[in-house]
């Protein structure tokens, strides 16, 4: 594990934790082509909330340095002396959910045109089966001109991290790697192994490895979408769905998922790369793709589960006054990325009523550029005709909601958080 230089292609929610926790063995560059990010990280500032302003400050390097510790920067010449490299860029999916390798594609060609012989290239963003291997290596064999495991190598190691959770820190999460060849493939486990302390597990392959992490989402996308027809079930039984699953909950080997509204960059994203390759193999994927439909038709139903409650109460829902609390994808998290509540704010803006949005997490300017909404993060000195909870932010629990309702007006509660009376709930 001597003379290892490791540079981290992407610092978003994945790459900077993991170039972080890699600069506390090896000297790492980390590198991103948003300038305005390389300049809150070099003054210290992680916007993402990833990782601690004291963490960031024990590895960060002013210049490029053998020694240990993280060097941020958009300069693709100073990849020149590195000889692992980490691609983390996101792996989205286009208006029609069909999967969108622009990023990798980048990515890979930028790695390209400073890859040497002997260099090693792992991959941790989310694809389906085969996505390294049949269309990342082209890419950097055309632009460095090297032959693929013979002058450079490849591996692949899916990311886990849990944005927002503080407990389940990427050291902690246990690391699937795999290699190009089976020599590669130690030389990866290896060089997580040093940094990991939960373990790694060395897959066969790497299509097994991708294909492993692809499932992951998929799965937990299939059982949310389950107590999530559950719940619309029971609220049509009028019965407490959430009862329902703590009673449920009891038996040793019940799963313990919850109804909600189901976004983020993996679980609202991932299924559909596992079943645009499954169609080009000829089967039509049933149950992942029901469970989509299912999951990604919540917000919908959520808005018109308010908009019903509003006119049993013979609220007028045309410019009626509704504050939204929560913006962001999950709890305690400033993450925006493909956010379910977005669907339950444009759906209610239909029927005419009047959004307040209120997210003390998100930036408001983020939320302008991805969805083109007014966000605040100040709590309104007003009342509403209803409340939609779509978000278990910790400072929601202390508010008295009850108090910023005008008369007869509703309370839902997404998440089911909320103590004492609501209106309405998943």
């Amino acid at each position: 594990m001597n003379n290892i230089k490791i540079a981290v292609i992407g610092l978003g929610y994945v790459g900077l934790p993991l170039a972080r926790l890699f600069a506390t063995k090896y000297s790492v560059v980390g590198f991103d082509i948003n300038p305005n990010r390389i300049a809150e990280l070099q003054n210290g500032q992680d916007s993402t909330m990833e990782v601690s302003e004291e963490l960031l400050a024990q590895v960060s390097k002013t210049e490029p340095s053998n020694e240990n510790g993280l060097f941020c920067t958009d300069n693709l010449d100073s990849l020149n002396d590195c000889n692992y490299f980490v691609v983390t860029v996101p792996t989205p999916v286009d208006q029609t959910n069909r999967p969108d390798l622009t990023p990798l594609y980048k990515s890979s060609e930028t790695v390209g045109k400073v890859l040497k012989k002997g260099d090693i290239v792992i991959y941790e963003s989310t694809v389906y089966p085969g996505v390294t291997e049949d269309e990342c290596v082209p890419v950097l064999e055309k632009v460095s001109g090297l032959k693929f495991n013979e002058d450079f190598f490849v591996g692949y190691s899916p990311e886990r991290i849990n944005p927002g959770d503080k407990e389940h820190t990427v050291e902690k999460i246990l690391k699937v790697t795999a290699g190009s060849t089976p020599e590669i493939g130690k030389k990866v486990d290896a060089l997580y192994s040093s940094v990991i302390t939960a373990g790694t597990h060395l897959a066969p392959s790497i299509k097994v490895a991708e294909a492993a992490k692809v499932i992951e989402n998929s799965q937990r996308d299939i059982n949310i979408a389950f107590v999530n027809e559950l719940a619309k079930i029971f609220n049509l039984m009028g019965v407490d769905t959430h009862e329902v699953l703590e009673a449920a909950g009891t038996k040793w080997n019940f799963l313990p998922f919850k109804p909600g509204l189901v976004g983020g960059h993996c679980i609202g994203v991932d299924p559909y790369y596992l079943a645009q390759k499954a169609q080009e193999y000829g089967y039509h994927p049933e149950i992942i793709l029901a469970g989509r439909r299912m999951n990604d038709g919540m917000g919908k139903y959520v808005s018109s589960e308010v908009v019903k409650l509003m006119v049993q109460r013979d609220i007028k829902i045309k410019d009626a006054k509704i504050l939204v609390l929560g913006v962001t994808f999950k709890e305690n998290c400033p993450d925006v990325r493909n956010t379910k509540a977005v669907d339950v704010i444009n759906h209610l803006k239909s029927y005419g009523a009047t959004l307040t949005v209120f997210d003390p997490w998100a930036e408001p300017s983020e939320v302008m550029h991805e969805y083109a909404l007014q966000t605040t993060n100040k709590l309104p000195n007003e009342t509403f005709d209803a409340i939609v909870l779509t978000v278990a932010h910790k400072e929601f629990l202390s508010l008295d909601l009850h108090k910023m309702l005008n008369k007869s007006g509703i309370l839902y509660d997404v998440k089911g958080i909320l103590k004492g009376e609501v209106d309405g709930r998943l």
